[in-house]
């Protein structure tokens, strides 16, 4: 035992001083710093002047009420009538005088259209704002035109009330599967991220050993199966202490903004009222997920010989969470079809695609307990095999690219017994 703490320690205390793990955690505090302050830094580089519009109205009839629609569903517009040529107000424009130059026509039904001249006219939302109070402004006028009664017109256009109410007592409701997808995404994502990030250190981490020789004599010191749980409990201590200080950084910012922040986006994702066992699955999903792969990826690393081919054998883990992540969005909206049902069961799937289905719905304990009891038995195997190719495959030097190489592996590990 003594010989897997000193193994682990070796691995940590190695990665944690290394620059790539200090850079790439201040970037991301950096990062989530900026995140909690994204208004105030907007706000910064914003321009509190307001663009101003210069209007010819070829009607007479149309600018004061369009004047004042637009200017009150946008503080940062004004519409300025202009006494003058179209030309001249184009010339006007182009001097950037004005923002943009928007001319009110009357149509042969004496209902107002528009043609807006502009420098530039990739500022969509200014364009959908102008766009958008003059169709009110053209219904407002085709009401009266009709003699439709206003209240009558309002009653129309009133959103149809349409409830939702689910016959089974155990099914969730429409607002408590609003607050879990906000958790099961984030989750997702998590897990999705921490999987290549570790997965790849830990494939990198053993080809380093083995390019160098370190390797050889690690395995002749320890039991493979005692070097590999060390190496994947080390980078998974050293995952703890980055997300750690992630969340910690994160957590006292949402304390010191927390009037700003909780209520508005913290809400939509449902981080603020989720129970509690979703936390727990999870945790535990999340644990079980990180152990499948990251053994993966150490018994693909004690494979080759070179960092460089680390990240090619990589590639198939790689491919195999990123199908994981896929389907898992596809079922954040259809989390009942036979699809996310069949992926749940597949240990490679399961930490994402059945969290998903814990997160979503009410399904029967067995089926979580049998995807649970398929992950642990499948990190069992993986770890088994695992050790014999890391006992075989600290002989194995070269060019090695291929899992073709995984069969060589067994046999040598088979000759050292």
């Amino acid at each position: 035992m003594n010989k897997f703490w000193i193994i682990l320690s070796h691995t940590y205390m190695t990665r944690v001083k290394s620059k790539s793990f200090l850079i790439s955690t201040a970037i991301t505090l950096l990062f989530i710093v900026g995140i909690a302050n994204i208004q105030s830094i907007m706000d910064v580089f914003s321009d509190d002047t307001a663009d101003t519009f210069a209007v010819i109205d070829e009607s007479e009839q149309f600018f004061d009420n369009y004047k004042q629609m637009v200017e009150g569903s946008s503080e940062g517009m004004e519409l300025v009538a202009f006494e003058g040529t179209e030309e001249e107000a184009k010339q006007a424009v182009k001097e950037e005088e004005f923002t943009g130059l928007i001319v009110l026509r009357q149509n042969e039904r004496n209902l107002p259209e528009a043609v807006y001249y502009a420098n530039d006219i990739s500022g969509v939302e200014q364009r959908m704002i102008l766009e958008q109070q003059l169709h009110q402004l053209k219904v407002g006028l085709a009401t009266q035109q009709a003699e439709i009664d206003q209240a009558t017109l309002d009653q129309i256009n009133e959103p149809v009330e349409f409830h939702t109410e689910a016959l089974n007592e155990t099914a969730k409701t429409s607002g408590e599967l609003n607050q879990t997808r906000g958790i099961v995404y984030i989750m997702l994502f998590v897990l999705y991220i921490a999987i290549i990030l570790y997965g790849q250190m830990i494939a990198t981490d053993v080809a380093t050993e083995k390019s160098s020789r370190v390797m050889e004599i690690l395995v002749s010191s320890a039991p493979p199966v005692t070097h590999m749980l060390a190496k994947i409990a080390g980078i998974a201590l050293l995952g703890l202490t980055q997300v750690g200080l992630f969340v910690g950084v994160g957590y006292l910012l949402i304390l010191s903004k927390q009037e700003e922040m909780t209520g508005g986006i913290f809400r939509y994702l449902g981080v603020q009222g989720g129970s509690a066992s979703v936390y727990i699955y999870a945790i535990v999903f999340f644990i079980l997920g990180y152990l499948l792969y990251a053994t993966l990826a150490a018994m693909l690393g004690a494979l080759v010989a070179r960092v460089e081919d680390a990240n090619q054998m990589m590639m198939p883990v790689i491919l195999l969470i990123a199908a994981a992540f896929i389907i898992a969005m596809y079922g954040l909206n259809m989390p009942d079809t036979n699809l996310i049902r069949v992926t749940s069961f597949i240990p490679f799937f399961a930490p994402m695609i059945m969290f998903l289905r814990v997160g979503m719905l009410e399904i029967p304990v067995w089926e979580v307990a049998l995807s649970i009891g398929l992950l642990i038995g499948t990190i069992i195997l993986l770890a088994m095999i695992g050790a014999r190719v890391y006992k075989g495959g600290v002989l194995m030097y070269g060019t090695s690219n291929s899992l073709k190489d995984l069969k060589r592996a067994l046999a040598l590990s088979k000759k050292e017994r």
